[in-house]
């Protein structure tokens, strides 16, 4: 097999479960860190001639993560494209599953087990609400239908803008800070929110600065994501 990733997340599930398949990944591919393959662009802007060019069997995309017109134009030059779309935890699992299996994986791989075994049994870490950020300048939050959302509901942080009828919508601070919040959840991607940049615009309101990786990737990180969220959360209330 001769795979293409444009998702990072993808990317490092088959890097660590079928070494050597992998032929190129975008420039946001950050993991496993010593990965060496051909970059081929951003998520939003892949270089389609340079894909076309490592003539590969399957090319990996995400519904959210990838552009229509762009999945379209690799189908059109002839290509094989997997498209996943994840909303919950238990989507993630079976779509890596299917990733996997499509990518001659030999057997369900152990880190699988471990990720699935490991929210199973987790106990959240408390009850809350939230607002959860993910950019600023505008602010912008997690709101309906998220995968992100899913896992924080599962550690009990219910997010305030669930119901809202964007997936991702901006909203001024000033109604984020009036939705008056019992935690303000930050994560360190797509914005990179630090003590210094993020826990100040919500004065009063208990901060968790969280792994961006933990919270949105769906991969080998699975497996340590529910132990680390849930210790960065209690530590916000400590």
């Amino acid at each position: 097999m001769r795979v293409v990733s444009l998702v990072p997340s993808l990317t490092e599930t088959v890097a660590v479960t079928a070494p050597g398949v992998l032929v190129g990944a975008t420039d946001w591919c950050t993991h496993p860190a010593d990965l060496d393959v051909v970059r081929v662009g951003g998520t939003k802007n892949p270089d389609i001639p340079a894909i076309t060019a490592l003539r590969p069997d399957l090319v990996l995309a995400n519904e959210e993560e990838n552009r229509a017109p762009d999945i379209a134009a690799l189908r059109a030059a002839g290509l094989d494209v997997l498209v996943t779309e994840i909303r919950t935890l238990d989507q993630a699992l079976r779509e890596l599953e299917r990733v996997l299996a499509a990518c001659g994986a030999p057997r369900r791989p152990r880190w699988l087990d471990e990720a699935e075994a490991a929210w199973d049994a987790l106990t959240p870490a408390g009850t809350y609400t939230a607002v959860v950020p993910i950019w600023r300048r505008p602010w912008m939050v997690l709101g309906r239908d998220t995968f992100a959302a899913d896992l924080l509901a599962r550690l009990g942080v219910r997010n305030l803008y669930a119901d809202h009828p964007e997936r991702y919508p901006r909203l001024p601070l000033d109604e984020l800070r009036a939705a008056a919040p019992d935690l303000v959840v930050l994560p360190d991607e797509p914005y990179r929110f630090t003590p210094d940049d993020g826990p100040e615009a919500f004065p009063g309101t208990a901060a968790a600065l969280v792994d961006g990786r933990l919270l949105t990737w769906y991969g080998p990180s699975l497996a340590e994501a529910p132990r680390a969220l849930a210790r960065a959360l209690r530590a916000a209330h400590r």
